[in-house]
């Protein structure tokens, strides 16, 4: 019986895939999300962790990426397609507005704070499946994430060659040239005295009561971010923050770890400057994607202005 005649919450049948040249460059968890719809992230990751999702007959963490003529081995598992979530007009209209940038290969979004990328278990959409009901027909994956609070500069591609292309431009080892250029700008607590710094330190995620969290660890992932001054206020410094590394929490970890947390960081941060920082006005992560450098034919270089509430409250704090 073929799976697309299982009754609605039945398991399906094993399934064997063989990556087809146009797939290849995906991460394993990202073409598993895709072929298990309706399945729980989490469930798809502990398909993974326990070897039931085999790829050549092998084990691999979720961050392989295939390659053409990879055969993946797809357990049975319960494929109940999900309702497509239905997103507020109000948010579609938002993400409309915040089109930075658009050709044939690339959407590029200054994404609004407090919005996810994607979906989850507590979430019934992100910015991808919003952005999807806006685009129908239309081949969407997200290039990169962001936290959930920070703004700033998203790119999507529109095709599998691009999303590839930028995918291989995002790691570290990339060719001088071909890197995918990411910078932001970020307030940290107090006076900075430092100058420009560079911040290398590996980084390893974990959980804590409970909680995702992410520290310097020195068996972590390799990562670097280099911090540049731009202004300094009375109780904070306003930071460019370049980074060559993707790692997740790394802006907020290392500034940490610095001894300069990012104002609004409830999860790294110092409680009794964010509570500083709220009474004078700042509700959220200062935290902005402000620039991005894709290396798509000559370069294309997308300035995302700070958003008007961070604007303001620089205002605020400069007077």
């Amino acid at each position: 019986m073929n799976n697309s005649e299982n009754p609605k919450n039945k398991p399906s049948s094993v399934k064997i895939v063989e990556i087809s040249p146009d797939q290849q460059g995906q991460r394993i968890d990202n073409f598993l999300l895709t072929q298990l719809k309706g399945v729980p992230r989490s469930h798809v990751y502990r398909l993974l962790r326990s070897g039931q999702v085999r790829v050549n007959k092998g084990r691999k963490k979720p961050s392989y990426r295939l390659e053409a003529g990879d055969t993946v081995r797809i357990p049975p598992v319960k494929t109940a397609e999900r309702d497509r979530p239905n997103v507020p007009e109000s948010v579609l209209n938002t993400l409309k507005a915040a089109r930075l940038f658009e050709n044939d290969d690339i959407l590029v979004l200054n994404k609004p704070s407090g919005l996810a990328v994607h979906g989850g278990s507590e979430l019934s959409f992100g910015i991808i499946e919003a952005m999807r009901q806006l685009y129908p027909d239309q081949f969407l994956e997200l290039v990169h994430r962001l936290d959930r609070e920070t703004s700033g500069c998203l790119v999507l591609a529109k095709n599998r060659q691009t999303l590839n292309t930028l995918h291989d431009a995002l790691r570290p080892d990339a060719d001088s040239g071909k890197q995918l250029e990411k910078t932001y700008l970020a307030l940290l607590k107090g006076h900075w005295h430092a100058g420009d710094t560079t911040v290398s330190q590996p980084l390893r995620k974990t959980r804590r009561g409970g909680e995702h969290m992410v520290e310097v660890d020195p068996n972590g992932q390799h990562a670097v971010s280099h911090f540049e001054p731009v202004e300094q206020y009375k109780p904070a410094c306003l930071m460019q923050v370049q980074i060559e590394t993707g790692r997740t929490h790394q802006i907020r970890v290392h500034a940490a770890c610095t001894g300069h947390p990012i104002a609004g960081d409830r999860k790294y941060g110092d409680e009794a400057f964010n509570r500083e920082m709220k009474q004078l006005g700042l509700n959220r992560l200062f935290l902005h994607a402000s620039h991005i450098f894709l290396p798509l034919g000559e370069g294309i270089s997308v300035h995302a202005p700070l958003t008007a509430d961070l604007s303001q409250f620089l205002d605020t704090i400069a007077v």
